[in-house]
């Protein structure tokens, strides 16, 4: 998703740039900019996303370990109930359910009950860094082709480039998702380029305007 963004973003705001003013300077300063600020936007929302993420499983641990504490009986039917809702034998659930609670009560809970593991903990700054620097390597793409191409075919090359790395993005993504591989990548591919012709369009009528 965030690669998926930086190339739509970026692709589309140096096209809506070049429509509007072609020079290589201007194009550049815009696209370098928008790719810094989508991806600081997109490890600012990450953050503050997982960090309530954090916030909600602290709260639901602490609750859980206080329950644990006050009323440890009830907590060890639960656990128990919960085995036997997956099919364990209701005295075996029991044992185990005891056996956990005994070897890391809090831990058992949290798995079983709140299906929180340390692999699936909420981690803000991981995701954070993880969402800008996808952002980063998908807008890298469509700047990469500006400063490649001649600036009078600007909009046309950043186009296909940026079109092309969706439908490539799309279609790993869906071949990774055992998605259909076709549908997948006709989708971004449409997306991104309705896109790039709605900045285009506002770029060229600016561009007349001003």
């Amino acid at each position: 998703m965030g690669a998926n963004d930086g190339i739509v973003s970026t692709g589309s705001l140096i096209v809506g740039v070049a429509a509007a003013a072609p020079d290589r300077t201007s194009i550049l300063i815009a696209g370098v900019a928008g790719l810094v600020a989508g991806a600081m936007s997109m490890a600012a929302g990450e953050y503050v996303s997982v960090s309530s993420q954090s916030d909600t499983e602290r709260a639901d641990l602490e609750t859980e370990r206080q329950a644990i504490e006050d009323v440890p009986e009830v907590e060890l039917e639960e656990l128990a109930q919960i085995y036997v809702e997956r099919g364990v034998e209701v005295g075996l659930a029991r044992q185990v359910a005891a056996q956990l609670m005994e070897h890391d009560s809090l831990g058992a809970h949290a798995r079983d009950e709140l299906g929180i593991t340390d692999f699936g903990a909420a981690r803000p700054v991981l995701a954070a860094l993880t969402s800008a620097a996808t952002f980063s390597v998908g807008g890298a793409l469509p700047l990469a082709a500006v400063v490649l191409a001649p600036i009078t075919h600007a909009i046309p090359v950043v186009s296909v480039a940026s079109l092309l790395s969706l439908g490539l993005l799309g279609a790993l993504s869906a071949r990774a998702g055992g998605a259909d591989v076709l549908m997948a990548t006709a989708r971004v591919v449409v997306w991104g380029a309705l896109a790039m012709v709605a900045t285009a369009a506002i770029g060229a009528v600016f561009g007349m305007v001003i």
